[in-house]
């Protein structure tokens, strides 16, 4: 409609995303979003709802996006599951090698603020965390693992890639952080190897 302003949905999100990421939920404000997309205040609530709601969206879109990324790094573990193990990191420390990109992870940082999120907002932090235990677990038992060690290393390397985030944005060398991912990719070689595995 001549006239009025028009606006690429996918590149609003990628940049309220990216100032949420950046700032964090409680830090981030309506102007800041309005600053970041350059939609105004009226248009923001219109188009992208209010803070809430793109903040879900936002979430959303950042667990689908890595979450294709960690999946198809996973996509080998029945033959290889070191690799496909040692592949899932890389996607976390090629995220935080990339200098377009903010420092951290978005959900682990969400996870971090639930204290001051909404009911709705918290357990959906809660429930995209969650995401990355259920394919570690489902790539370890088809890499052959028994349950209770594809369940231990599951728990075990989520929360390493979350460290690995939360790491970054205190500013870690990334040789810091391949050191810690090489302790974990250690010891799943380790069980791996061990007699009378499933």
């Amino acid at each position: 409609m001549a006239g009025k302003k028009q606006f690429d949905m996918d590149t609003a999100l990628d940049a309220a995303m990216v100032q949420f990421w950046r700032a964090g939920y409680a830090d981030t404000s309506v102007d800041d979003l309005s600053r970041a997309t350059g939609l105004n205040r009226s248009s923001i609530y219109s188009s992208l709802g209010d803070k809430d709601t793109l903040f879900l969206r936002c979430l959303d879109r950042y667990a689908a996006r890595y979450g294709e990324k960690y999946d198809a790094a996973l996509a080998g573990a029945a033959s290889d599951p070191l690799t496909a193990v040692r592949a899932f990191f890389d996607v976390t420390l090629d995220r935080i090698a990339d200098p377009d990109l903010p420092d951290g992870c978005l959900i682990a940082q969400s996870a971090m603020a639930i204290p001051v999120l909404s009911t709705a907002v918290a357990a959906h932090a809660k429930e995209a965390l969650g995401f990355q235990r259920v394919r570690l677990r489902a790539a370890l038992k088809v890499g052959r693992l028994a349950d209770r060690d594809a369940d231990a290393f599951a728990e075990h390397a989520a929360a390493v890639n979350q460290s690995l985030a939360v790491m970054s944005r205190a500013g870690a060398s990334r040789a810091q952080l391949l050191a810690v991912v090489g302790v974990t990719v250690d010891a799943l070689a380790h069980a791996l190897r061990a007699p009378g595995r499933a």
